[in-house]
């Protein structure tokens, strides 16, 4: 009788269990993939999908989902319900859809925003497989050379030069070679390295199972006895790597991949990712950062859905605890939309502190969210254009990270302390590239020309005193504050690339205002909220989930995951999951085995054949 009772249990689990995984209409399978088309060149054409301006009329009837904001995190969730049936509104409050991967052209130059390379996108990767079903196989990726990165490290005599290359095994390898007298903290290093990689899905269940079961994990110790993941992401980088070695440029190669936060104050398993990210190659898309919303949108728009620029969300609206739809402003006017889901990908502190009615902001549940999270550090970015090609330049594909000194906490701490006025006169650190270089396309599309991007990170109150004025109107105070960042910047690009001066003719500069003008960041934060240790410890990321205290509102992008186009990516796949009630990563972990396995019988087939 007993075990009659237990085998019927057993059959109801595994039929719950079944249904739960496979019984609802899956998003992803490999039937949906096509080709690749040929890259659009049409300006009109690529206007009419990037950008779709906001009326009332334009709205789809019987929404599934409205989602506010289009960077990646937003564009995946959308896409992703739509692959599953549903109908989403996209609204997007710039004059083009994509966030952080939108570009513009001025002056015949076309300049990336927020998108400077990606890793992992080698072929039947999980990331690659994710885009390939978001755009249904239609993105395109450049390989970029092997030699990827390069770290300037001092200045004048005293400056030092390390390289960073790809691959499984030849990027240890070659920091060996530059570092002989430390190959044992490197092997470590790469040791935590695989592990971060290999262990950070466990810390995206957390966000997936049960709350209470996930507090009750972390709280045992169980999560921390399951994997050794949970003990890394609470451990500072700096206390980690000072036990490895005492050579300070080693450090700096251990963490040179800067997001605002200090190596001491950073968990160590993001900068062990940000670095295993490009183990396997750096790639940049093909025609230019906008083809990733170019090809997402049409996914979107196949099951009724809409991505809407210029359509500001000024609330949330919210009845009886529950998001029912959102307020746009319209001209003078508001308009109300109403869905039965609300998802946001503009961050949690807009989120909860700009967009839900004043009332519901105060909630304890709500201020308990926010606490979670500190402000990230506004970005500086300089765009410069140049009339000369990347042989007459002597541009290069490869990215330059330079450093003033190997003392990463103590430059970093030195100048988020300074005042306003010292502040663009003792930057510590930046970052190159040139996108002209890393595109073959772009000889194409603007032939003749060529571009860099200067990258740094600043503090949001030097800027804080021009918050309230409009963009381009901010007065002749804030030009020339912002241009002493850009000319230093600039100054010390030509000295590594010196061709660029004579050739420059044009530059447009970005502050954290520029950032919250057209990308909504708050105060300029371009990877949202800060990435410190505390983010990332084990509890933190459990309670830090897609679902929020407000019934049908959830939240995705950066501030779900971890920052960059990958982790608002992952945070757009981790909504998703949420919001449909399945396990996603099953569909494309099941994809990237199909994959695998095609091309195991390929290489079979092609060996035989030359037997």
């Amino acid at each position: 009788m007993w075990f009659l009772i237990v085998a019927a249990l057993f059959v109801l689990w595994a039929c719950g269990t079944c249904w739960f995984l496979f019984g609802k209409k899956r998003p992803f399978s490999l039937d949906s993939l096509r080709p690749p088309g040929p890259l659009e060149l049409d300006k009109k054409k690529r206007d009419n999908v990037l950008k779709q301006g906001f009326s009332l009329d334009k709205v789809p009837q019987n929404l599934d989902a409205i989602v506010i904001g289009s960077g990646i995190g937003g564009l995946t969730v959308a896409a992703t319900m739509a692959k599953a049936g549903k109908k989403v509104l996209v609204l997007e409050q710039h004059d083009q859809a994509g966030g952080c991967c939108h570009t513009y052209v001025d002056k015949g130059f076309e300049f990336d925003v927020g998108l400077h390379y990606i890793g992992q996108l080698h072929e039947t990767s999980l990331l690659r497989v994710a885009f390939d079903q978001i755009t249904e196989g239609q993105m395109e990726f450049v390989t970029l050379e092997q030699h990827f990165d390069n770290l300037h490290i001092g200045e004048g005599d005293e400056k030092r030069l390390y390289t960073v290359f790809t691959g499984k095994t030849e990027m240890e390898a070659h920091l060996k070679k530059q570092f002989p007298d430390d190959i044992p903290a490197i092997e470590t290093f790469f040791k935590i390295m695989k592990v971060s990689a290999k262990h950070a899905p466990c810390l995206a269940i957390l966000k997936l199972i049960p709350l209470w079961l996930a507090l009750f994990l972390v709280k045992s110790g169980i999560a921390s006895l399951v994997s050794s993941i949970f003990t890394l992401s609470d451990t500072p980088a700096t206390d980690l790597v000072n036990t490895l070695t005492t050579n300070k440029d080693l450090h700096i190669v251990f963490g040179y991949l800067f997001y605002g936060v200090p190596p001491k104050d950073s968990s160590v398993i993001i900068n062990a990712l940000l670095l295993h990210h490009y183990k396997r190659g750096a790639y940049y898309p093909k025609g230019g950062s906008s083809q990733i919303p170019y090809h997402i949108i049409p996914v979107i728009q196949k099951s009724g859905g809409k991505v809407l620029v210029r359509a500001p969300v000024t609330e949330i609206l919210v009845k009886n605890g529950a998001a029912y739809g959102v307020k746009v402003r319209k001209g003078q006017h508001e308009v109300k939309i109403h869905a039965p889901l609300v998802i946001s990908d503009c961050g949690v502190f807009t989120t909860f502190q700009k967009l839900l009615p004043p009332e519901i902001r105060t909630k304890p549940d709500i201020q308990e969210r926010v606490n979670l999270m500190k402000h990230g550090r506004g970005s500086f970015l300089v765009f410069s254009g140049f009339d000369g090609t990347q042989e007459e330049l002597g541009t290069i594909p490869t990215n330059t990270w330079l450093f003033k000194n190997n003392d990463m906490d103590g430059s970093m701490e030195e100048f988020f302390a300074l005042s306003k006025d010292d502040a663009p006169d003792n930057i510590p650190m930046m970052f190159i590239t040139f996108p002209s270089a890393k595109d073959p396309t772009y000889k194409i599309r603007h032939p003749g020309k060529s571009c860099m991007t200067i990258l740094a990170m600043v503090k949001y109150e030097w800027f804080e005193e021009w918050t309230d004025t409009s963009s381009r109107k901010r007065g002749n105070d804030y030009v020339k504050y912002k241009m002493r960042f850009a000319d230093n910047l600039f100054d010390w690009a030509c000295v590594h690339f010196p061709k660029l001066r004579e050739k420059l003719v044009f530059q447009e500069v970005a502050t954290p205002l520029t950032n919250m003008h057209y990308l909504g960041a708050q105060r300029g934060a371009m990877y949202s909220a800060e990435h410190n240790v505390e983010r990332f410890s084990a509890e933190t990321m459990a309670r830090n989930r897609c679902s929020t205290p407000v019934k049908n509102l959830f939240l995705s992008g950066q501030d779900v995951f971890s920052c960059g186009i990958a982790g608002a990516l992952h945070g757009g796949l981790l909504c998703a999951a949420t919001v449909l009630d399945q396990i996603i990563y099953i569909d494309l972990l099941l994809i990237k085995k199909k994959l695998k396995w095609q091309k195991a019988r390929e290489m079979a087939r092609r060996d035989k054949k030359f037997q």
